[in-house]
């Protein structure tokens, strides 16, 4: 039956489904096991799944139009750049960005070449690759804060051991290294940030 010369139901509906719940199931493993877990960061968690969705629902409709491998790596190209301008991304953040934008294409455009034993085998690679990483780390992660500092004497090259060691004292961290930015003489303020441990 045809609506309007379209369609009212086509053999891939049942295909659509079953990979969108292999997608979401390997999704939610990615966002709230690891992601959630390992980041402790709420605010992007909608995002995730959000993108992941209509990442997954725009290749497989666009898969009927033989775009499959040039659309895939536009879209890789498109997402993979996103910035939001409120608030810039960690690395991190983009990292599993880049990861959800990459399960939801694999599990998008998989064709007749490449069987459910390939795409879950490639999904649970991917998720036994982040846990091994996010469970054994392999190096320190650093994370960096900014400060707004008023002694401004302590900016000096050779006042730099008072400077963390104040910094230190104030914040309660153990600083690696310290980058000096802008400095306003009229006020006595240098914006400063600061790297640690995570």
């Amino acid at each position: 039956m045809e609506l309007f010369d379209i369609p009212l139901y086509d053999d891939d509906f049942l295909k659509m489904l079953f990979r969108f719940m292999i997608n979401m199931v390997y999704i939610t493993i990615i966002v709230r096991i690891f992601y959630f877990k390992y980041a402790r960061n709420k605010q992007f968690l909608f995002t995730y799944y959000m993108i992941a969705i209509i990442v997954f629902f725009l290749c497989f409709t666009l898969k009927k139009f033989e775009l499959d491998l040039g659309m895939a790596l536009g879209l890789f190209a498109i997402f993979g750049i996103i910035r939001y301008r409120t608030n810039p991304m960690e690395i991190n953040d983009m990292t599993y960005l880049f990861i959800v934008i990459g399960i939801s294409v694999i599990n998008s455009l998989a064709n007749q070449k490449m069987s459910y034993a390939e795409i879950l085998g490639a999904n649970t690679l991917v998720v036994g690759a982040i846990g091994v990483l996010e469970i054994f780390k392999f190096v320190n992660h650093e994370k960096s804060k900014k400060v707004v500092y008023e002694k401004i004497e302590n900016i000096k090259l050779e006042n730099m051991e008072l400077l963390k060691a104040d910094l230190e004292a104030r914040t309660g961290l153990t600083i690696n290294r310290i980058e000096v930015g802008n400095v306003d003489f009229l006020r006595d303020l240098a914006d400063i940030k600061i790297f640690y441990d995570e």
